[in-house]
């Protein structure tokens, strides 16, 4: 008689996370049989010859004889010192202070820790659509319901503020915000932000701002963070050192509780119980982040004009361009392009069959659209951390396949 089977939790069911799923599988099977892939699927700047800054390399060996013992819940005293100073001197966050600083394994640890310090079962959270599928999953694992706001193409990927305060109910609990936007790379202005902030006032909802690629911008486009604006509500500021300081694999990120002390102290005993059920985060990275925060600027030559990150989002645009099956809202910001497939290619398409065969006939791994929780299957998400030529050669094999698909669409539509 076999065994029983293992339950797993119910609610996994739920979750999508397509990032590192059945296609990134396929993907190590193909490799283990020798094919060469290029993989497009993370925000993995190391994986394609980025290496973090020299200084902040320098700050951890420096002290790396310090690591051994645990530290604090929250993080090292002096790394949470210099985030506070950092949001209070260079923006002007309300209130920012060591005390309300929190270090983890990355923002993906503290979603997980300021949701489950959040949430009761049944209570919702209002999250972009297309969203960082984190989020969704965070929410769902810790008994919360996602309830989506969209973030229209024909609107540059902005939300709508009215749609959004539509979407509040008696059991919202928080507006989340990524921006700049993974996967879309919208970048949100300030009076947007503004109206949002008023949606929060009034209905009393924490917001929660992933500001992870702050320092990644393009063109003129410049940051707004969401503290500032918020004034004395309670606002969670998420950073880190995996993106705009290349540093993914250091796991090093932090969460900034900012407004009136007062209305957000039973949820800052929350968040620090909570880490300290964990113990600490990853010790030898949280030296470094005095030196990324407050040392010399890394990011900036990247994404000007010749810099490498500028010069590949360049061939995304030029390459969505020339192509008859593709559509583009140019990415402010972060490190991606989201782009449509429009016109015969996209009749019947189904997203993750796209990205299948992108890789089974192409060795190119995709993400699909649909894993990023929006209600159509034609868009798809790249990375912009290869260089210009390699992201060139990706879309040549792109509107390769696509113009297979346009060709058997217009066949198939000849003989009906």
């Amino acid at each position: 008689m076999p065994p029983p089977t293992l339950q797993t939790r119910t609610r996994l069911s739920e979750v999508r996370y397509e990032i590192r799923g059945e296609l990134a599988r396929r993907a190590r099977e193909l490799e283990a049989q020798g094919r060469t892939l290029i993989k497009l699927n993370i925000g993995n700047p190391g994986a394609f010859g980025f290496r973090a800054p020299e200084h902040l390399q320098r700050a951890i060996a420096d002290h790396i004889a310090s690591t051994d013992p645990y530290t604090h819940q929250q993080g090292l005293p002096e790394a949470r010192e210099a985030i506070a100073a950092f949001h209070k001197q260079q923006r002007g966050t309300p209130n920012a202070s060591p005390e309300r600083v929190f270090i983890g394994n990355g923002v993906s640890e503290l979603i997980d820790i300021s949701l489950r310090a959040l949430l009761n079962p049944g209570d919702e959270v209002l999250l972009p659509s297309p969203d960082y599928p984190l989020w969704s999953a965070a929410t769902i694992l810790n008994d919360g319901r996602p309830v989506y706001y969209r973030c229209d193409e024909a609107n540059g990927f902005l939300p709508d503020p009215d749609q959004i305060e539509s979407l509040v109910s008696p059991r919202t609990r928080a507006i989340v915000l990524i921006n700049p936007n993974n996967p879309t790379g919208a970048n949100y202005p300030r009076a947007l932000l503004e109206r949002i902030v008023a949606i929060a006032a009034k209905h009393r909802l924490l917001l929660m701002a992933d500001e992870i690629y702050d320092g990644i911008l393009y063109d003129d486009n410049s940051f707004q963070p969401l503290a500032p604006l918020a004034g004395d509500l309670p606002c969670l500021s998420f950073g880190g050192l995996s993106k705009v300081h290349r540093a993914c694999g250091w796991r090093v990120g932090w969460a900034v509780l900012s407004g009136d002390p007062l209305a957000s102290g039973d949820y800052h005993h929350a968040m620090d119980l909570l880490g300290a059920l964990r113990l600490c985060a990853n010790v030898p990275g949280q030296f470094a982040i005095e030196q990324a925060l407050h040392g010399s600027d890394t990011i900036g030559e990247l994404v000007r004009p010749g810099g490498r990150l500028y010069e590949t989002r360049k061939a995304l645009v030029e390459s969505c361009d020339a192509s008859e099956h593709l559509s583009l809202v140019a990415p402010a910001g972060a490190l991606y392009g989201f782009p449509a497939i429009v016109g015969d290619a996209a009749h019947g398409l189904d997203d993750h069959a796209f990205a299948l065969e992108m890789l089974e006939e192409e060795n190119v791994l995709i993400v699909p659209g649909s894993s990023f929780n929006v209600p159509y299957r034609n868009h798809f998400r790249v990375t912009l951390l290869p260089e210009a030529p390699m992201l060139r050669e990706v879309f040549a094999r792109i509107d390769r396949v696509l113009s297979r698909r346009a060709a058997s669409a217009g066949q198939r539509a000849a003989v009906a």
